[in-house]
């Protein structure tokens, strides 16, 4: 909190290196407390607490067209480009070792290759802490977020193979060693993934059937996909790989099967978990340095392995993209690629591999150990300052700041059918053809399977958009209306009558069946006439009105309150219940207020526009005025105009003041349900 008070401090420094500084000042009080590190941060704790809640975080709210746009590309970078840094920073390390630059130490080829295993590793979490801060253009920043999820997994396969066969011993290593290590690699990798695709298909079909459970459906998706990343690594497979794509499988159909409540909970609750563990893991990064038992000094294996990690990343990144781009539409311009390279950040994952080394079978596990901290220390902090920097003296092409309009979404749309067609007709099989497949599969199958029949009538792309058009024409009205301190201005505007009944017939009936079954008859009225004609015009600033317009108000005040106001029903007291949220407030009665006052506006609509004349009020006994009798002088009997208060100018005035005060409750009551019909209104279209 103290962190995110001053927002130009976090614009400098990236929060990450923020948490490991205060690290370094709790595990400083801790040791000067008790004379010795009594907290750290051990492998169990990360990999089966703190991690999966961030790699699922991540996977949930991973891009999904852009991710699978370049999947291509972020594969190679995981797969290929970890694979280079391993060996490469492993050859490296060994060869300057049998060089003699690093003095005499007890590590061997193989103790090399998995150090520099581990270290390849770059990690999602401070990635995401400071590439959100710069801002980078979206193909960079998913080229650098995909590469680090799924480098990740791959570096902890490879950790395991290089582990084996340290265990295993150099002399017992032959051909088909490595051949059992390189089958293995992919099948753990894939093997995992395929485990996260199952239970992603898993949670959805169970959200099909939690309409009458809504209270915990946002559960499942955090017990199911942490049971994926168990059950992949009780099965030794890759664990983060299966919850990575459990949470990108699954993100689409769960959003369209729960309630919307229930993913907005989902996201909340998500983003709270992902932040506690990123900032408990930077804290214990930092607090796990306090200790002189882990820090041995070699000065050359920690500057080669700084040294390394920086260079052949750099290779490996524009060897890479030189191959890369000439497959590719748009190619990856130098200043991305320089980005890339340098945006190798090294976190916690690294730290947790490192930490699970047995001191039995690597004599330096310490000296190892201190080499992390080190490079984590340093990416995180030299590089993580200096990229904000760096991308702005190289005018890298930075994210939209604005959303995209529905024109533009109509030409992306459009050029993406035009590319299938191109490909079509050149009978060239690439990315664009393979996703239309893809897509004409899914609407087929996939969503009548994991989809509620609810859900997949409601995924009509052009009611979507006209709703998030509505949604955004209501609150740019009620802005408007509050700055005006009026919504008069909504009557004069003229909209475009859409016969939404004539188009969706049956189907429209389901999208909106309140509105439907009181409104929609064999004189349906158009639905932009309802949205115009419900809105009333209501202006607060009284003073401001011309006494014509006070005097109609004035004439018309009794009528209008008659109208809208509701004799309240004795509010029900609130229940506890297990399986359902219940407030304070008699919905009926809300929704008889909406539909009575839609329905007076159709038929004031019908009688002014239309020529119908409108239907007869039944009056009921509360309703009926007693008429005055007449006496036989022919005077009437009424003894209202007899003033009891004095003379009629007081009486006169008493009632003035009366109606301004009428037509001031008028103006509130009706202001309010005008909001509540509006938001209802919109809520149901």
């Amino acid at each position: 909190m103290v962190v995110e008070l001053n927002h130009s401090l976090t614009s400098v420094i990236p929060e990450s290196a923020l948490l490991i500084l205060i690290g370094w000042i709790l595990g400083g009080i801790i040791y000067g407390a008790d004379k010795m590190q009594t907290f750290t941060l051990t492998p169990t704790v990360f990999f089966f607490y703190l991690l999966p809640q961030v790699i699922l975080d991540a996977g949930y709210f991973m891009p999904n067209k852009l991710f699978f746009s370049n999947m291509g590309a972020i594969l190679v970078y995981a797969v290929i480009g970890t694979c280079w840094n391993a060996a490469t920073v492993g050859l490296g390390l060994w060869g300057c070792w049998l060089g003699g630059a690093m003095g005499d130490i007890d590590i061997g080829l193989l103790q090399f290759l998995l150090f520099g295993s581990l270290i390849a590793a770059v990690d999602p979490v401070a990635v995401i802490a400071v590439f959100e801060e710069v801002h980078v253009n979206e193909v960079l920043f998913i080229m650098v977020f995909g590469e680090s999820l799924l480098n990740d997994g791959v570096t902890v396969v490879l950790f395991n193979v290089f582990d084996a066969f340290v265990s295993l011993g150099g002399a017992e290593i032959d051909a088909v060693e490595i051949i059992k290590g390189i089958i293995s690699f992919f099948v753990v990798a894939f093997g995992g993934s395929l485990v996260g695709i199952i239970f992603a298909l898993l949670i959805s079909l169970l959200t099909r059937c939690t309409k009458n459970i809504q209270i915990i459906e946002p559960g499942f998706i955090f017990i199911l996909g942490y049971l994926s990343y168990l059950t992949a690594e009780m099965l030794s497979l890759s664990a983060i790989l299966s919850i990575v794509f459990c949470g990108i499988c699954c993100q689409k159909y769960i959003n369209a099967n729960m309630d919307e409540r229930s993913v907005t909970t989902v996201r909340y609750v998500m983003k709270v978990f992902a932040n506690g563990s990123e900032t408990i893991i930077f804290v214990f990064l930092g607090i796990s340095a306090i200790d002189p038992a882990v820090w041995v000094w070699n000065t050359g294996f920690i500057l080669l392995t700084l040294l390394f990690i920086f260079v052949f990343r750099f290779i490996g990144v524009f060897l890479l993209t030189w191959i890369l781009n000439k497959y590719r539409l748009v190619p990856l311009e130098f200043i991305d690629q320089v980005v890339m390279s340098y945006g190798g950040l090294r976190g916690a994952v690294a730290y947790g591999l490192v930490a699970m080394l047995d001191e039995n079978k690597f004599k330096e596990k310490n000296l190892m150990v201190s080499t992390t901290l080190i490079v984590v220390y340093f990416t995180v902090m030299l590089q993580g300052i200096t990229m904000k920097p760096l991308v702005t003296w190289l005018k890298v092409k930075r994210a939209a700041v604005t959303e995209l309009t529905l024109a533009e979404k109509i030409q992306n749309r459009t050029f993406d059918h035009m590319l299938v067609a191109i490909e079509d007709i050149s009978g060239q099989i690439g990315h664009n053809y393979m996703r239309d497949k893809w897509h004409n599969f899914e609407e087929r199958w996939l969503c009548w399977f994991l989809m509620k029949p609810s859900a997949r009538k409601s995924r009509d792309y052009i009611f979507n958009i006209f709703h998030q058009l509505n949604l955004k024409d209501a609150m740019s009205y009620v802005k408007e209306g509050e700055r005006r301190g009026s919504l008069a201005f909504v009557r004069n505007e003229t909209k475009a009558d859409v016969d939404f009944n004539k188009k969706f017939r049956a189907s429209f009936s389901e999208i909106m069946p309140d509105i439907m079954a009181d409104n929609m008859g064999p004189d349906h009225v158009p639905l932009s006439s309802i949205l115009q004609d419900i809105v009333p015009s209501v202006c607060l600033v009284m003073h401001e009105q011309d006494l014509t317009m006070r005097e109609s108000e004035d004439f018309n005040a009794h009528h209008l309150l008659q109208q809208h106001l509701y004799r309240g029903r004795k509010q029900h007291r609130h229940r506890y219940s297990r399986s359902h949220l219940e407030t304070n407030r008699d919905e009926n009665e809300v929704q008889e207020i909406f539909q009575r006052t839609m329905r007076s506006r159709l038929e004031s609509f019908k009688s002014a526009k239309m020529g119908v004349a409108p239907a007869k009020k039944i009056q009921t006994k509360h309703q009926k005025k007693d008429k005055p009798q007449k006496m036989p002088n022919g005077n009437s009997s009424d003894k209202s105009k007899n003033h009891p208060y004095g003379d009629k100018g007081t009486c006169s005035l008493l009632f003035t003041s009366l109606l301004h005060y009428m037509k001031w409750l008028n103006a509130c009551f009706e202001l309010i349900i005008t909001l509540e019909s509006a938001v209802d209104f919109v809520v149901r279209l």
